[in-house]
C-alpha cells in the first residue's frame, strides 16, 4: 500500500544521478514528490499523480506496460541527446508524454511543472486589480475589505500590497504585530515559486496571506518579481487582490495585464473624476474588464454619472459609512465586522467582479 499524498508527483528513475537531479528541481520548487525506481512501481502510482515524470532510462520498460495515458507526463533525459531519436518519442508517445526535457537546458521549466503540479484549485482564481482615481479614494480600504470579504467567502485568498509610496497595508492589518517575509526579500526572486511554500512564511491577516513592505523607503517591485508572486498566488488559490499605486509604471501594468478586474476606486464627486480620466484609458488598454466603483461619502455626483464619465462600466458603489473613520484611527480591521457598511459592500462588490456583473450596491 502506497501512504504518499495523490497530489504528489511521481519521479521515474533508477538513474541515481538523474534521480538526484529532479529530487534538486522538486526541492527548489519546494514539492515533495513520489519516486518509484521501476517500471512496475511507476505504474502503481501513475493514475493518481498529478504529474509524472519518466527518466529516460525507464521510459521502454514503462511504454511495454501500456499505462493509460497520461494528460500530464514528461520525460527527462540527462545530457547530450543521443539515442533520443525515433525510438523515444514513439515511447513517450505511448504514455502520454506532451515533452521530451533534456537536461540541465530545461531545468527551469522541469521545475515550473513541479511547481504547478503541487496546485490544486476546483475553478480559475479571480485575480483583482484595486487602483484609486485621485489619492486617498480609499482603494487600499476597498483592497482589504475585499479580501476580508473572500475570506468569509471561503475562497483562499492572498493580499498583494504593490503601492510603494503608500501607507502599507500591513498598517490596515495590523502594523507591527504582523510578522514573515515581505517585499525585500521576495525581490531578489524570479521564475516559479510555490505558493504552499511562499505562504507558509508571510504575514497572515484573518487567514489571509499578505505581501507587502517592510519599514522604512520602498521602491516600486520589479515586474518579474510581481509576475512570480502574482502567478504563484493565483495557481495556489481561488482570490488575489492586488493593491495598486495612481501611478502605473511597468509593476502596475503588469498587475493590469494578469488580473481578471481592475476596479477604479471613484469617490462621487467632479474633481475626483477629472483626476480618474488619465487613468481611465490605460485600463481599457491593459485589461479586459476594467470596472468604475464610486464611493458616496460627501458625493455630489450620481455613480451612473461618474462611470459613464469615464467611459467605463459601473461595478457598484460603497455607500458613505460615518464610523468608518474613527474605526481606521482606532486600528480596526476595515471590513472585518459581517455587518459593517464597507464589508456589505466588499461582499457585494467581490461577487459582482467574480461574476462579471454590476453590483447592487
Amino acid at each position: 500500500m502506497n501512504d504518499a499524498p495523490a497530489a504528489r508527483p511521481l519521479l521515474a528513475t533508477a538513474d541515481p544521478d538523474l534521480l538526484d537531479d529532479l529530487l534538486r528541481l522538486a526541492a527548489a520548487a519546494s514539492v515533495e514528490v513520489s519516486v518509484a525506481d521501476s517500471a512496475a512501481l511507476a505504474g502503481r502510482d501513475w493514475g493518481r499523480a498529478p504529474l509524472a515524470v519518466v527518466g529516460g532510462d525507464l521510459l521502454a520498460a514503462l511504454a511495454e506496460l501500456e499505462p493509460a495515458r497520461h494528460p500530464n507526463a514528461v520525460v527527462a533525459l540527462r545530457g547530450e541527446p543521443a539515442g533520443t531519436g525515433p525510438p523515444a518519442e514513439a515511447d513517450a508517445l505511448r504514455i502520454g508524454a506532451r515533452a521530451l526535457l533534456r537536461l540541465p537546458a530545461e531545468e527551469e521549466r522541469l521545475a515550473g511543472l513541479l511547481a504547478d503540479s503541487a496546485q490544486r484549485r476546483a475553478g480559475p482564481c479571480a485575480v483583482l486589480a484595486v487602483l484609486g482615481g485621485r489619492g486617498g479614494a480609499g482603494a487600499s480600504v476597498l483592497s482589504v475589505a475585499l479580501a476580508l470579504a473572500g475570506v468569509r467567502a471561503g475562497l483562499r485568498t492572498a493580499l498583494l500590497d504593490a503601492d510603494p509610496l503608500g501607507g502599507g497595508l500591513d498598517l490596515l492589518c495590523g502594523g507591527d504585530s504582523l510578522d514573515g517575509t515581505r517585499w525585500d526579500a521576495l525581490i531578489p526572486r524570479e521564475g516559479r515559486m510555490s505558493w504552499e511554500a511562499l505562504r507558509g512564511v508571510l504575514p497572515s491577516v484573518r487567514g489571509c496571506p499578505l505581501v507587502t513592505w517592510p519599514r522604512g523607503p520602498a521602491a516600486e517591485v520589479p515586474a518579474a518579481a510581481l509576475r512570480a508572486v502574482l502567478g504563484a498566488a493565483a495557481l495556489g488559490g481561488d482570490l488575489v487582490v492586488v493593491d495598486l499605486p495612481r501611478s502605473l509604471g511597468p509593476c502596475a501594468e503588469e498587475a493590469l495585464r494578469r488580473c481578471t478586474a481592475a476596479l477604479l476606486v471613484v469617490p462621487a464627486d467632479f474633481l475626483s473624476v477629472m483626476a480618474a480620466y488619465r487613468a481611465a484609458p490605460a485600463l481599457r488598454t491593459l485589461t479586459a474588464a476594467p470596472w468604475v466603483v464610486t464611493r458616496a461619502a460627501d458625493a455630489s455626483l450620481p455613480a451612473a454619472a461618474v462611470a459613464s464619465a469615464l467611459g467605463l462600466p459601473l461595478l457598484g458603489d460603497v455607500p458613505d459609512d460615518p464610523r468608518l473613520g474613527r474605526a481606521l484611527d482606532r486600528g480596526d480591521l476595515p471590513g472585518a465586522r459581517p455587518s459593517s457598511v464597507l464589508a456589505r459592500a466588499a461582499d457585494r462588490l467581490l461577487a459582482a467582479a467574480r461574476s462579471g456583473e454590476a453590483a447592487r450596491c
